[in-house]
């Protein structure tokens, strides 16, 4: 067993021991937060370095929207009567009129961003400027040791811990040297941009939803309107999201739980080939892309914009003044350089496991990949030194599928994790949530 280096806090006081610890305050811990908060006699802490709650700053852009209803909101899929609902949000705001008149089920990302502001700065579970340095076990409790941005040192005990600490931004490999006001990730993209106004050629890379609002963004910017935009991706298309309604359904819990039963090779294969599940673009942004790059062309202007799909990069380097990509056209297997003078790469983002789990790390089970062993109910499965939970949210792609970064799930992931660490029914769960049935039946089912 592990010891707990720091106790108390560098104050000399014992700290209080609280039922529940989160770490990283992204939708996912703060819908954790919201729910939380109604539960009579549990006390909870969530801890987030920044100073206060970000979501995506970088793709605020104008008129872009959540790709799911306000329903899937931070709690209201639990807990539709929740003072923490985006209705909620709205009543408060004096908005409810105009979202009503809007007739939109899909709100302004901004203003999604906005409602989870309002949340976090309201719950007094949530603190901010908060970096955790290290969390240590003993005696069913864990010690997360964090700092503020004065330097001071403080410990928070919790009888469970819940990671919430989200992806990071991935570069692909040969983009990585380059990294730097011309290269960056669309993660920073409205921060960035401004640096290559006036730039003769751009190009973006990856097609998913980020990527198509980033050249979306570049058709119609001022500011680019004599650049030359080139959009490559090496997915087979520049595809719509999977957005019929039965195909919605892999983002149920009924599929979640199916995925988790499902062999752990057979997981692995699924998850690429449902790119267009979590990768696709919504067909309402698609729609944009084509109608800019029409206007483009009124009375025989050129276009100035190219758009490749099946394109793989396999190297980057400095021309001059400018950046030489080469990619490979996987069908054709052809290789060719393309030249430009920026590159927004909208590549993903992917799991990080942090510093600060080091002290409990070898106590925490792997699979043959080295990734997190996780249970149906979102617990890492863990040495049996380790007697308190760990949970993880976001963390689990390859345990439960593409609906794991899905806001959708978020409130039913968080319910289900309170049930589990406090042993009952604090929330109750639908059995059924999917008109689809995921897998074989159990019985057999004649019909005489």
């Amino acid at each position: 067993m592990t010891a707990a280096r720091n106790p108390t806090d560098r104050t000399g006081a014992a700290p209080e021991v609280h039922d529940l610890v989160g770490v990283g305050l992204g939708p996912f811990n703060l819908a954790l937060a919201a729910l939380a908060d109604a539960v009579p006699g549990l006390t909870a802490r969530f801890l987030e370095a920044r100073p206060g709650f970000s979501w995506h700053p970088g793709l605020l852009l104008e008129g872009a929207r959540l790709q799911v209803p306000f329903l899937a909101d931070l709690v209201t899929l639990v807990d539709p009567t929740s003072r923490w609902s985006f209705l909620s949000y709205l009543r408060e705001h004096d908005r409810l009129f105009p979202f009503y008149f809007t007739e939109n089920f899909h709100v302004p990302r901004r203003e999604y961003d906005d409602y989870c502001r309002w949340v976090a700065g309201s719950l007094d579970s949530c603190r901010f400027d908060a970096r955790v340095r290290s969390v240590h076990h003993d005696d069913g409790v864990f010690a997360i040791e964090h700092e503020d941005s004065s330097g001071a040192v403080h410990t928070v005990r919790g009888r469970a811990l819940v990671l919430g600490i989200g992806t990071e931004p991935v570069l692909p490999e040969a983009l990585r040297d380059l990294a730097g006001k011309r290269v960056f990730h669309a993660a920073e993209y409205l921060d960035r941009v401004p640096g290559l106004a006036g730039a003769r050629d751009l190009t973006v890379i990856g097609s998913g939803q980020s990527g198509a609002e980033v050249f979306l963004d570049l058709l119609r910017s001022p500011a680019h309107a004599g650049t030359r935009v080139h959009w490559l991706t090496r997915s087979p298309a520049f595809a719509p999201m999977e957005y019929s309604k039965l195909g919605l359904e892999h983002f149920t819990p009924d599929y979640t739980r199916y995925f988790h039963a499902l062999p752990q090779p057979v997981r692995d294969g699924l998850v690429p080939s449902q790119w267009q599940l979590y990768k696709g673009i919504s067909a309402d942004t698609i729609s944009d892309i084509h109608d800019a790059l029409y206007e483009r062309g009124v009375a025989g202007a050129p276009v100035d914009a190219t758009l490749r799909a099946h394109c793989e990069l396999l190297e980057a380097r400095e021309d001059g003044d400018r950046l030489a990509l080469t990619f490979r056209h996987r069908e054709q297997d052809r290789v060719f350089t393309t030249r430009t003078d920026g590159v927004v790469a909208a590549s993903g983002y992917a799991q990080r496991r942090p510093d600060f789990l080091e002290p409990v790390l070898k106590l925490i089970e792997t699979d043959g990949r080295g990734r997190f062993a996780i249970d149906a109910d979102h617990r890492l499965r863990t040495d049996p030194a380790i007697t308190a939970p760990i949970h993880v949210q976001n963390a689990e792609l390859h345990t439960h599928g593409v609906g794991a970064p899905d806001l959708g799930l978020g409130a039913w992931r968080a319910a289900g994790i309170l049930n589990s660490v406090t042993g009952r029914t604090v929330y109750r769960l639908p059995e059924r949530t999917a008109f689809t049935s995921f897998g074989a039946p159990d019985a057999p089912e004649d019909r005489e």
